[in-house]
Parts: structure tokens; sequence; C-alpha cells
């Protein structure tokens, strides 16, 4: 009986998904060790950079060498194809509405850290025609599929703050040391900062958080009036990037001399 190609695809298709679905019942079947920690939750996270903090040595970069290890950011050695989820950039192009010429050279010759803020009115989310980007709703940060982005760069167009990068080539054979423990991504995708959601549902801070000896990173629950970022909030004037575009970021600047 001969089988068309309609039906040798529909077949060879359900026998793949078998296939791949043995491989990982194992994996669904075990269960959560009793001592494993539990998941950090909030209903909207969010970051403050203390800018004086952080530029107390301009050299430092453990924060961003522990996000490249962790989520295998490749390092192709070339800035017109860097993919990059934390970097710096100079005070004045990152915050330009806090800068002036007056400021403490530290802070006016600085350069501040800087990655996606996650915004609570992202345009990214809006212009992803595969909803490869969204928002998720019960903490609000914005995430990415790679599965499903066919690396339009809509995303990329739509971001204000440069926060995304685009893979122009296979990224795997540029990984350092990979990370068995996250996912690698293909050539031909957008990627960025999520902000340690898998390190989160582990019962861990941020890489970036956890690297800073300086104490320079503050996360925590926006929605808590008694968390530590909202404490830090209160004491003190922060600002935003570029917070007239209205998309609401929710990564906050303290910036004093």
């Amino acid at each position: 009986m001969g089988v068309n190609r309609r039906r040798f695809f529909a077949l060879t298709g359900i026998s793949a998904l078998g296939a791949a679905g043995a491989r990982m019942l194992p994996v669904l079947a075990q269960p959560i060790p009793p001592d494993a920690p539990a998941k950090l939750s909030g209903k909207r996270w969010g970051m403050v950079v203390d800018a004086s903090k952080c530029l107390q040595d301009g050299s430092c970069d453990k924060c961003i060498q522990a996000c490249n290890a962790a989520h295998n950011i490749p390092n192709l050695g070339n800035a017109k194809e860097e993919v990059k989820w934390i970097w710096k950039e100079p005070l004045k192009d990152a915050l330009p509405d806090a800068y002036h010429p007056y400021m403490p050279e530290p802070l006016r010759d600085g350069r501040v850290l800087v990655f996606c803020n996650h915004c609570n009115n992202p345009p990214c989310v809006r212009v992803c025609p595969t909803q490869a980007t969204w928002k998720r709703e019960e903490d609000g940060i914005v995430m990415m599929d790679w599965h499903r982005c066919i690396g339009c760069r809509y995303c990329m167009a739509a971001c204000p703050y440069g926060s995304r990068s685009f893979n122009w080539r296979d990224p795997r054979p540029f990984i350092d040391k990979i990370n068995p423990e996250f996912p690698t991504r293909t050539r031909g995708v957008v990627e960025k900062c999520n902000l340690c959601e898998e390190r989160l549902a582990k019962g861990q801070l941020p890489a970036c958080v956890e690297a800073c000896d300086k104490k320079a990173l503050v996360f925590g629950d926006l929605a808590d009036p008694k968390s530590e970022i909202r404490e830090v909030l209160a004491r003190n004037n922060t600002e935003r990037r570029r917070p007239s575009l209205g998309t609401e970021p929710e990564v906050y600047y303290l910036v004093r001399g």
C-alpha cells in the first residue's frame, strides 16, 4: 500500500513526538527533593542599581561575568555581533535625564550597569508577531521563547534601550564553558536578560545580584511595601531610563555623589 507525501510526514511526525515524549517521561517523573529551596515569589520583580557603589571600582565586571556564565552568553570577539544581557554604558547615555556636567566626576565620566528594564508597558511585546516575547502575569518578567522567535527583530526595533541582541551566527562554538542547566540558543534568534527566572524558581537570587560584593544591586518585589527594594525607593530619589517614553521601566537607578 502506497503512502503519499502528506501521510508520510504525519506518520513520521507522530513517531518523533512519541520518541521525544518517551525521552522526557523519566525527567518529568522525578520528584522534587524534600530539601529543595522554595521558589522566590513576587508579584512585580524590580531592581535598583546604586550607581555610586557600582562605580567604586570602574573595572569591576563580576556581575557581567556571572550572568554570562549562568546563561551561556557567547564571546564572539566582535562588537558588531556582540550578544549581551548585562553590560555598561556611559551614564550620560544610559540616564540622559539625570546627567549634567557639574555632577561628581566619578558619576559624570562613569559607566553604569544596564540590562532589560522588564517594563510594565513593554513595546517589544506589542510588536512581536509570534508571541515569542511576553510579559508574565504572575510577576511582570518580560520573557523570551527562542523556539517561537523567527528572527524578524521587530522587538529590537521597538526597544528604546538596546536591551536585545540578535544571533547572527551560531553562538554555541563561542561559549567559553557551557552551563548544562541553561539552554543554548541558535543562529537567527533574539535574546535578552530574563531576570534569572530560572534561578528564582530554585529559590536563588539573580546571578548578577549574588555576584555583586558591593551590594550595588537591590532586587525585590515592588508590590510588597515591606520589601527592601521598596524601602530603598522610599528613602531615595531614583531615576529610570527615559521614563517619558511611557514604557514604565522597573529598573531604578540611585544616582548620588
